[in-house]
């Protein structure tokens, strides 16, 4: 072995491993609202756990990335622990698949159809389809399968290139003392452990050890050990990715690796005793690619049977290792470990979108209710909400534009836009609840009061505001379009309401019926519940655009304003409701 089959090893690994990491970003964004269907059909029943874990990590043909996803899951609420134990046994499972895939390599035969199973015979057509995809398609679902058969194809030929390599090492002495040192079953756990370990990837170390058995000196002996190290060392990613986060996702992480630790030693010990008992010659045999494939199928498959009837155990071990605080913990409503499943990341941010919103619409009622019966616990309640907004608004923020920048579909960029639209209209109007309760607090610091009719107009357009509220968070949650529709109309009630509020006021005051203090709040009320009116409006419109495709933001509510039938309608309705004049 010389130095250009080095150069050629070294520029094998980088190809396999490039495109195993390609294929795998793909087939995540791929398969994300599937995902996303799977996370919510999750059970607490744990079949459906860990079939749950298997279906995942064979999709995106990644364990690493599956419970590096459970650890975002549990550390924003998404899943329990008790459900991730499962999940995790799954994935372990799941991960097998890459080993079965990459021993159809080791195919022989002239038979033609069998030939056509061997990756040299198919991948080209692969990566011919691929590049048409990927090339000519303006589908980011069909970019995706493209790039899915692109990062398959680049993999095998990677793997097709190492195996070249390394395929004269097996006459080399040194290289077999090596595999002879690896058949002491420690030393081979400690070999896999560390490989896969540093290159974060089980199914590429397990690649990598496939591709060795092509020189005929890698054993059963050997490569069992190794196998089992490999379990351990892909342990590594998911305790880095649980840095910084909750004691769950701490949890989550920690019971991956114990799943593995105690997994391998026990099947450590049974395979030490029967190597020591028996001395079967089949450890001293050439293992193959598809028997490496059997091999790591048959240890994660043992482990799950061994460990999943004690999951609870397993619980219970986490909880003592990472024990609850005294104080208890703030639940992190946003991770970007999410970023790993974007459709996942969104579906969080519409929740955290929508306890926003409906903060901020009871923020405002109660605002509302303090002008009448004002109570320090109630304004405190309304300043505690409209600082719970403002966090929100923050974090949403940064959030979204982040996830903006990851490999996401058209439909799901649309809907992370509309958010980053709607949240600082809901945070503005907290804002205008806290001027609520700063007026109903300058009232009763100066001992200040409104006329009885004066009282009434409060209460009428107070009604008015409170159901215009009540359908623009049902427009936002449901995406409901009639709600939006009922929307509009009633912000412009509210609108010439104000108006005709401040003209009253003003016939008033030149009676001499109404302070001009009392006068200054009416006005700042009037103001606050009109721009109010306003912001809702913006929501229910940017709801209809972004539903109906517009290009030109509430393009909707202005040809609405202008020939709809409907608006009329509603507009005379919500007119008579209120006692508008016109």
């Amino acid at each position: 072995m010389d130095i250009f089959h080095v150069l050629t090893l070294l520029g094998g690994l980088s190809l396999f491993l490039f495109g195993m990491n390609l294929m795998g970003q793909a087939l995540e964004r791929r398969a994300g609202s599937g995902l996303r269907t799977l996370l919510g059909r999750l059970t607490t029943g744990r079949l459906t756990g860990l079939v749950t874990g298997i279906v995942i990590t064979a999709v995106i043909q990644s364990s690493s990335a599956a419970t590096v996803m459970v650890v975002g899951f549990v550390n924003s609420g998404l899943m329990t622990l008790k459900q991730a134990i499962n999940v995790i046994m799954g994935a372990n499972i799941g991960t097998t698949v890459t080993a079965w895939l990459l021993s159809l390599a080791g195919i022989e035969s002239g038979n033609f159809f069998v030939r056509l199973l061997k990756p040299s015979s198919f991948t080209p057509v692969l990566a011919f389809i691929g590049i048409i995809c990927y090339m000519f398609s303006k589908s980011d679902k069909k970019k995706d399968t493209g790039i899915i058969l692109l990062g398959f194809a680049t993999l095998m030929f990677g793997m097709e290139q190492m195996s070249g390599a390394v395929s004269g090492l097996g006459s080399i002495p040194a290289f077999q003392q090596l595999f002879l040192l690896f058949r002491s079953p420690v030393l081979g756990l400690l070999a896999g452990a560390l490989l896969t370990a540093v290159i974060q990837s089980s199914s590429a170390s397990v690649g990598i050890l496939q591709t060795l058995a092509v020189t005929g000196q890698v054993s059963w002996g050997a490569a069992v050990p190794i196998i089992m190290g490999q379990n351990i060392g892909t342990c590594v990613t998911a305790m880095l990715s649980s840095v910084g986060a909750n004691r769950n996702a701490k949890r989550a992480a920690l019971v991956h690796l114990s799943f593995n630790l105690i997994g391998s030693a026990v099947w450590l010990a049974v395979f030490w005793a029967v190597k020591a008992a028996f001395s079967p010659a089949i450890l001293d045999a050439p293992i193959s690619r598809f028997g490496i494939a059997v091999a790591h199928s048959a240890f994660n498959i043992l482990c799950t049977l061994l460990l999943f009837p004690m999951s609870g155990l397993l619980e219970g071990l986490v909880d003592r290792l990472v024990p609850d605080a005294g104080g208890g913990e703030a639940r992190v409503e946003l991770d970007e470990r999410l970023f790993a499943a974007p459709s996942i990341a969104l579906e969080r941010c519409r929740d955290a979108a929508a306890d926003m919103a409906r903060d901020s619409a009871a923020a405002l009622k109660e605002g509302l209710t303090a002008l009448n019966r004002y109570t320090p616990e109630l304004a405190a309640g309304v300043r505690e909400k409209e600082e719970r907004s403002d966090r929100c608004e923050d974090a949403l923020g940064t959030y979204l534009v982040k996830l903006s920048f990851q490999q996401i579909s058209d439909a799901d960029r649309a809907e992370a836009a509309k958010l980053l639209k709607i949240i600082g209209d809901f945070e503005r109007i907290s804002d205008h609840a806290v001027n609520l309760v700063g007026a109903a607090e300058e009232l009763r610091d100066k001992k200040l009061r409104f006329t009885p009719p004066a009282e009434a107009e409060l209460d009428n357009i107070s009604s008015a505001v409170e159901e215009l509220l009540d359908l623009t968070v049902a427009t936002f949650l449901s995406n409901d379009l009639s709600a939006a529709a009922a929307v509009e109309p009633l912000s412009q009630v509210i609108v010439q309401m104000k108006e005709q509020l401040r003209t009253n006021h003003i016939l008033r005051l030149q009676q001499g019926g109404c302070t001009i203090d009392a006068g200054f709040v009416w006005s700042d009320l009037l103001t606050d519940l009109e721009r109010t009116a306003g912001h809702c409006s913006n929501i229910a419109g940017c709801v209809i655009d972004i539903t109906q495709q517009n290009i030109n933001l509430h393009a909707s509510l202005r040809e609405l304003r202008g020939s709809s039938e409907d608006y009329r309608r509603q507009f005379d309705r919500f007119a008579s409701k209120y006692a508008l004049s016109r």
